[in-house]
């Protein structure tokens, strides 16, 4: 009998075939991964080289300004872009960047300089990032409040945005950013609801967020912030628009959702007396009793200016970029004050509005202001002070009858900057008692003005800084 036995070799030659097969596809799907991952990580690495090089085109911008001020076009008569290349420490040149430079004027001076760099790497020129940065210097939008005295904020306010005081502060209200004083201690006196009278830290209180309070911080020079009134009032008559003494008691300018304002002359006021420190009483005469039409006008769109050598009433709605002056810089021992009688709005929020409102004295609200007001706005009161004066409903100094009712107001809401040289308020009280003003008020700072606020606001500081910076891609 033959036994006959069949061969396996074939077999194993299909399945060393098959197992190969197999090993070499995950051998290359291996390597193929490691490959591509490789390539991300180098792109990834390539696009943050390319970031860093954007930034440091913003970086040596800024170094060139401060040797070059107002120099816009990087040393050259050529208009952009400005290539530069852009050295590595360790590697040599490795990329470039370019720069987009633009001058922003208003009334014919540089305001501010809009840079555009883009960053890109030799070894892989498709791979590009770019930033954008807004240098200029800092003005007072950055603040809801700069007071160049002590201050008592109440427990009804609510504040947000950063709140200075080159004096005292006594925070009992709400604050949602910084707090700063310029002083380590102060007296605290029955003004600020101090009874007896004590030294207290530089800002002290019952609000929260106490956290957020700093003192001494550095101060800010008032003076430095002052507006040159007469450069103002220059600009206007050359670009803007300018308006005499009335004759009379002023001007009373109304803005107009149309872009216009309609500004009138104040020929007789209401007289009544009121109180700017809670006992000197002074007979005042800012409620208007009539008035005559002067006409209609369009800030300028190069230089929105408006500056009047008289005292002045404000109101309306305010609908581009715009500052408003009430000064007299050739009268000595005349310093008009700007009154407030009814709301200021703007007509959109979305950043292209802004009203800057300057008095060579103080701004106040007056008597016959809304039950429920709003303003938006900047205001600076340059030698004297933002607020609403004390009013009495009865005695020697009592107002008209007509107004008692107005002597009391129920909330007040500020968005933007208030700048005082003397103490603000608003309100006035008698242990928990409320006898004048608005009861609740609510203040914020204007983000959208900090980058672009309106012509001619003061600065905090005379250095320049990028004030906006953001990547564009």
């Amino acid at each position: 009998m033959k036994y006959h036995f069949r061969s396996k070799g074939g077999y194993l030659v299909v399945l060393a075939l098959v197992f190969g097969g197999i090993l070499f596809s995950l051998i290359t799907a291996f390597l193929g991964f490691i490959v591509s991952e490789n390539r991300a990580e180098t792109a990834k690495v390539n696009k943050e080289r390319a970031l860093d090089i954007a930034e440091a085109g913003l970086d040596y911008y800024k170094w060139y300004l401060a040797h070059f001020p107002n120099d816009v076009t990087n040393g050259t008569t050529t208009p952009a872009p400005y290539v530069h290349t852009y050295d590595d420490p360790e590697d040599g040149p490795i990329g470039n960047f370019s720069l987009d430079i633009k001058g922003n004027s208003v009334c014919g001076d540089l305001t501010s300089i809009d840079i555009h760099s883009t960053g890109t790497v030799s070894v892989a020129p498709g791979i590009t990032r770019t930033v954008y940065g807004r240098y200029a210097r800092p003005t007072v939008s950055e603040f809801s409040y700069i007071i160049n005295s002590n201050v008592w904020a109440g427990a009804d306010r609510t504040i947000t945005g950063p709140y200075y005081s080159n004096g005292g502060i006594r925070m009992d209200g709400t604050n949602n950013s910084t707090v700063s004083s310029g002083l380590d201690t102060w007296l605290c006196t029955s003004s600020f609801g101090c009874s007896p009278n004590a030294t207290q830290n530089g800002v002290f209180g019952a609000g929260p967020n106490s956290s957020l309070w700093s003192f001494p911080s550095p101060p800010i020079n008032f003076t430095g912030l002052s507006v040159d009134l007469s450069n103002m009032k220059t600009k206007a008559q050359g670009s803007g628009l300018y308006f005499a003494p009335s004759g009379n008691y002023g001007y009373h300018l109304i803005f107009k959702a149309n872009g216009t304002f309609d500004l009138y002359r104040v020929t007789n006021t209401t007289s009544m007396y009121g109180t700017a420190d809670g006992s000197t009483y002074a007979l005042e005469r800012n409620v208007i009793s009539a008035e005559s039409f002067v006409g209609n006008y369009t800030p300028p769109a190069g230089c929105a200016v408006v500056f009047v050598e008289d005292k002045l009433w404000l109101e309306g709605v305010v609908t581009k970029k715009v500052t408003v002056a009430a000064a007299d810089v050739t009268t000595p021992g005349v310093s008009p004050s700007i009154i407030l009688p009814n709301n200021i709005t703007y007509s959109t929020s979305n950043g292209t509005v802004g009203l800057l409102a300057v008095a060579e004295d103080s701004i106040l609200i007056g008597l016959d202001s809304p039950n429920t007001m709003t303003l938006e706005g900047i205001f600076a009161a340059q030698n004297g002070r933002f607020g609403r004066n004390h009013y009495v409903s009865s005695g020697t100094y009592k107002v008209p009858n007509a107004y008692i009712a107005s002597i009391l107001r129920a909330s007040l809401t500020v968005h933007g900057t208030i700048v005082s040289n003397g103490r603000e308020g608003t309100k006035w009280v008698s242990g928990a008692t409320v006898l004048s003003g608005y009861q609740t008020r609510a203040n914020s700072y204007d983000r959208s003005l900090v980058s672009d606020p309106p012509p001619l606001t003061p600065h905090t500081s005379a250095t320049y800084k990028f004030i906006e910076w953001r990547e564009l891609n």
